[in-house]
């Protein structure tokens, strides 16, 4: 599942939410930083990551420039037409893509891609409970995700934190190399606690 969104600090609460519903769901996140490897440009590696992806999810909410003589960000509208176009224009299985679109707040995305007029996109506040509930249920609908509730997933993402800082500790870490660990390295640590049976 190719997920396209900011990579900054501010974002990253948002990241590992939408990241650990995914996991916990028993899907798998792709994401770009994932996909380090220098001989090839950037954009080959997201084409690479979406073409290998039969769900993208995508966030709009941080297209817009923040002050005066500062450009908007692009990246993430460009990361959803390539994936829309995949969708599109590929061969099978592309043409099974599904792919959910996220906004901060509701018909922002109308002030820059009016094009996309007419889609389901849902915002989410920049509120985390919001998200996790929004990506729950277009799992559930669109990719036959187990059944379960948000509050559920919720209370999966604390006991996974919890054990998460608990073993860091133990090999090491400190609590402040911890909350300076890249989300990439965070959303390995999901997956190893999910096929690890998620202990508490």
């Amino acid at each position: 599942m190719f997920v396209n969104c900011p990579f900054d600090d501010d974002f990253a609460p948002l990241l590992q939410a939408i990241a650990f519903c995914i996991t916990d769901l028993d899907f798998y996140p792709r994401v770009a930083p994932e996909n380090a490897n220098n001989a090839a440009n950037r954009l080959d590696r997201i084409i690479e990551l979406i073409r290998g992806s039969r769900y993208g999810i995508h966030d709009l909410s941080r297209c817009k420039s923040t002050a005066a003589d500062q450009y908007a960000r692009l990246n993430m509208p460009f990361e959803l037409g390539l994936d829309h176009g995949c969708a599109r224009f590929g061969p099978a299985p592309l043409t099974d893509k599904s792919i959910l679109i996220l906004e901060h707040d509701r018909y922002d995305y109308q002030k820059g891609l009016s094009d996309i007029s007419g889609w389901d996109i849902l915002a989410h506040g920049g509120q985390f409970v919001a998200i996790i509930r929004i990506i729950r249920n277009w799992l559930v609908h669109h990719a036959g995700a187990v059944n379960i509730g948000a509050s559920k997933i919720q209370g999966d993402y604390a006991a996974f934190q919890e054990w998460h800082w608990e073993r860091e500790l133990a090999q090491g870490a400190s609590e402040d190399d911890i909350r300076d660990y890249p989300s990439i390295q965070l959303i390995s640590a999901m997956r190893h606690w999910v096929d690890a049976g998620r202990p508490i």
